[in-house]
């Protein structure tokens, strides 16, 4: 930021000598005087968005970097799981931990959803989701972006909306087992999103699912060239929701017009019928080489990124309740209407 000054004595020539001294207190005082503007302005900050805050969740990616390789299953992800249940406790929200065996192309693996219930003034659910389980291959993959900046998104959203009393109840949902174990098409395409899916049997078999109006999904969302495309799997109307609030507090740049096709843990949801946005950055690095590879490190994620578009998710929910109060006709098909 730059600021401009310009600074007139306007001295009559003959009057110079005799008003040398008042002249010269003119100037000090306007050079005062402008000086305090100067720091009044250095010192403005712009009006803030929410309150989420990218240092911290910039710490979340750290601290589940710093426990390694985390895959379901493995010993490394129940200290993830003590972390984030923890972290949702100090919120002041009720945790729900989700415990299931998932059939897999190398067996049955014990896996974990974890779930910060915020209750609202209604008794139905909106999600607020993400997956906090690294992928097995590469050995040394930490996954800082592709399951570390989703699960801090998730943390850091749950914190700022602790604090509030939404109209509907929020679920703040880290899921377990979105990795493929093997191979995302293994098991007739079934090797992935393992945790999504359980909850939407779950639900649907205790009478719950009914319950639940809407899924917003993170996923990548760290990069520090943040480029999030439209995805076309998702709601319609929900991602024009959601891109119109982008749009409206200056995040233009990373919320795009062009559009992508991502399978991920929304899709379980959107074929039940509900509401979906998937917000995923799915352009890493170069040629999107540290996808799923070692190079997605901590030195390639950036709080800013995340608070970019945790504070699109919060703005939006007041938008997304009053849709949810007024219904109009709409459509969960893949396209963008």
């Amino acid at each position: 930021m730059s600021f401009r000054f310009l600074l007139r004595s306007v001295v009559a020539p003959a009057l110079a000598l005799s008003l040398f001294t008042s002249s010269s207190v003119f100037q000090t005082s306007s050079a005062a005087a402008d000086s305090t503007s100067r720091r009044a302005k250095q010192s403005a900050k712009p009006a803030k968005i929410t309150d989420f805050d990218a240092s911290r969740a910039y710490e979340h990616v750290k601290k589940m970097v710093e426990l390694g390789p985390h895959p379901s299953g493995s010993e490394a992800i129940k200290k993830a799981q003590q972390y984030l249940i923890s972290e949702l406790k100090s919120y002041g929200l009720k945790v729900i931990e989700d415990d299931f065996m998932a059939t897999t192309p190398r067996g049955q693996i014990p896996m974990k959803n974890i779930i910060g219930e915020l209750a609202g003034q209604k008794p139905d659910i909106v999600l607020i989701t993400g997956h906090y389980d690294t992928k097995r291959e590469p050995k040394d993959f930490v996954g800082a972006n592709d399951g570390g900046s989703s699960t801090a998104a998730v943390l850091e959203t749950a914190r700022v909306l602790s604090k509030t009393k939404p109209e509907y109840t929020l679920w703040f949902v880290l899921f377990d087992g979105e990795e493929a174990v093997i191979d995302w098409g293994a098991m007739n395409g079934k090797d992935n999103t393992y945790g999504s899916r359980h909850l939407v049997s779950k639900m649907k078999a205790d009478g719950s699912l009914g319950r639940v109006k809407a899924m917003l999904l993170y996923d990548m969302i760290g990069d520090k060239d943040l480029n999030i495309k439209r995805e076309a799997e998702s709601t319609g109307w929900l991602i024009d929701l959601l891109w119109t609030t982008a749009h409206s507090i200056g995040y233009q740049k990373q919320f795009l017009d062009s559009e992508q096709y991502i399978s991920d843990d929304h899709i379980p949801f959107r074929d039940a019928g509900i509401p979906v946005a998937d917000l995923i950055d799915f352009d890493y690095g170069p040629q999107h080489t540290y996808w799923h590879t070692s190079l997605d490190t901590l030195d390639k994620v950036s709080g800013e990124s995340i608070k970019a578009v945790g504070d699109v998710v919060i703005r939006s929910l007041p938008l997304l309740f009053n849709r949810l109060n007024h219904p109009v006709a709409s459509s969960t098909k893949s396209k963008i209407e």
